[in-house]
């Protein structure tokens, strides 16, 4: 089975891991905190943050030749999951119609004290 880095242009990595890892027709998005291209936190309403997390799965979703469409699996990291609800509205605009599978859970804390965190693993066949 094939195996490969998946780094978009311009996306901040904070430690010794790749954004993420194709293997075969799987590919494994690692933690995505609401980071802008620069690396530096946006600081904000939940709801900002959920929508750059995803935004900044998206992108890597596309670089190795997918969409969001594609994700099977997500899961959602919260520092506060009284955060769920406005996490949720965000959320599901990024998923119309036949959402991933999906687990959400608080966490005692996050890199760089962020308030989310989102990882993903998408099904790519034509990639495989």
């Amino acid at each position: 089975m094939a195996r490969r880095a998946v780094v978009p242009r311009g996306a901040p990595v904070y430690g010794p891991y790749s954004p993420a890892v194709q293997a075969g027709p799987f590919l494994f998005v690692s933690g995505q905190l609401p980071a802008l291209p620069a690396g530096e936190l946006l600081h904000g309403p939940i709801g900002d943050q959920t929508r750059l997390c995803l935004e900044n799965v998206a992108r890597i979703v596309e670089a190795a030749g997918g969409t969001l469409r594609d994700l099977v699996k997500v899961t959602i990291y919260l520092a506060d999951m009284n955060d769920f609800g406005a996490v949720n509205s965000v959320y599901a605009t990024f998923f119309d119609r036949d959402p991933p599978a999906r687990a959400c859970v608080e966490v005692r804390r996050l890199p760089k004290d962020a308030r989310i965190e989102i990882e993903a693993v998408a099904y790519l066949p034509s990639a495989g």
